[in-house]
């Protein structure tokens, strides 16, 4: 009798497992779609994990997820997915359209592989022209050491202005090569549960397709 009682016991257990395995992941993406679809447009989300039973604390083996648009809003809701995120050993995000602050991303995609971040994306000239609205033109001229020199015409000057793009205390900011041109840096990209360590571009017929790398705090 207690043989059957220890058979039964494991069979329930292994049925409870198979459930899971099957049910669990489509929960957990369900709700990861609920979150994004108040930023944007979803396309897609998958979520794999095995065994399934660990989504209940949040851990996941990979994430997929595929995105029309995404605007950051006030809330933060890219930083508190970002934080679940942590526990997601390969993460792949793309968006059609990104925009965080003044940054506005085209075909922007995120890869997670443990803590790494690499994200990579085209900027157009006339979405930098907004985000930096005292330039007329921008265009990439160097790339090098995880910083990004970008030359611009400004409206009011008669003469060219080089920008540098950097990594600085995690966030991507902007600042003009002049003298005192510290006291005009604009910030680019900020979010607190992401460390920006460097950026790189590379000019495309109307601007330039950017990479960064970063890791989360």
């Amino acid at each position: 009798m207690r043989r059957l009682i220890a058979l039964g016991a494991v069979g329930a257990v292994v049925v409870a497992l198979v459930v899971a395995q099957l049910v669990l992941p489509g929960i957990a993406a369900r709700h990861l779609r609920s979150q994004l679809s108040r930023s944007g447009t979803v396309q897609s989300v998958q979520v794999s994990a095995f065994p399934a039973i660990q989504l209940l604390w949040h851990h996941a083996d990979t994430v997929t997820i595929r995105m029309g648009s995404y605007r950051q809003s006030s809330g933060g809701n890219l930083g508190r997915t970002l934080g679940q995120a942590a526990d997601v050993g390969r993460l792949d995000a793309s968006a059609q359209e990104f925009q965080d602050g003044l940054l506005r991303v085209h075909d922007a995609r995120l890869r997670k592989d443990g803590d790494q971040l690499v994200a990579t994306g085209r900027i157009d000239e006339a979405d930098l022209r907004s985000a930096l609205p005292i330039l007329s033109s921008v265009t990439p001229v160097a790339s090098a050491d995880g910083q990004l020199t970008l030359r611009g015409t400004a409206s009011l000057l008669p003469f060219a202005v080089d920008f540098t793009v950097s990594a600085r205390n995690g966030d991507l900011v902007a600042a003009p090569d002049v003298p005192l041109g510290a006291l005009a840096t604009i910030t680019l990209f900020h979010n607190p549960q992401i460390a920006v360590q460097s950026v790189n571009a590379a000019a495309v017929p109307g601007g330039f397709t950017v990479q960064a790398v970063g890791t989360l705090r």
